[in-house]
């Protein structure tokens, strides 16, 4: 590709029925204008589109990045949910698990209760039947003294 510095420099030999020199030059020299002015913006647009290349290779990074950790915000949310899921459940079956010793400890306490209750009321009956045959012979004993004393 030709610089403007080439198109400036470039030389043409002259020949006897050759093209006037001063409108070649001048010529020359607005070529040479327009074109620098066209290669130099030809070159900012290269410029331009490097960067807009690497920006958006850097965004599509950025892009990359946020799409991997969202997805790992996801699956970190998911994999949360489901622990303390588990948690709950585990929560649940130990409570329930309390819950049964608790009424088995008390239906055992009960029944321990009611047996101790029955124990006494017998014991009472015997103690009661007991003091009862002692009151009988201790009134015996105090008729058969009435009767020995009349």
């Amino acid at each position: 590709m030709l610089t403007p510095l080439d198109i400036e420099n470039k030389r043409f030999t002259k020949t006897i029925k050759g093209y006037n020199v001063e409108e070649v030059d001048d010529f020359l020299d607005q070529l040479t204008l327009e074109y620098e002015k066209l290669y130099k913006e030809n070159n900012e647009f290269k410029e331009k589109l490097e960067q807009s290349k690497r920006d958006l290779e850097h965004y599509r990074n950025v892009e990359h990045t946020l799409q991997n950790t969202l997805v790992m915000a996801q699956t970190t949310a998911e994999d949360i949910k489901s622990t303390a899921q588990k948690q709950a459940d585990q929560i649940i079956r130990d409570a329930q698990s309390e819950a049964k010793r608790a009424v088995e400890g008390i239906t055992k306490e009960e029944f321990e209760i009611r047996r101790r209750t029955e124990e006494l009321k017998r014991q009472f009956e015997v103690y009661k039947a007991k003091m009862e045959a002692l009151l009988i012979s201790q009134l015996e004993l105090l008729q058969d003294n009435k009767k020995e004393e009349e």
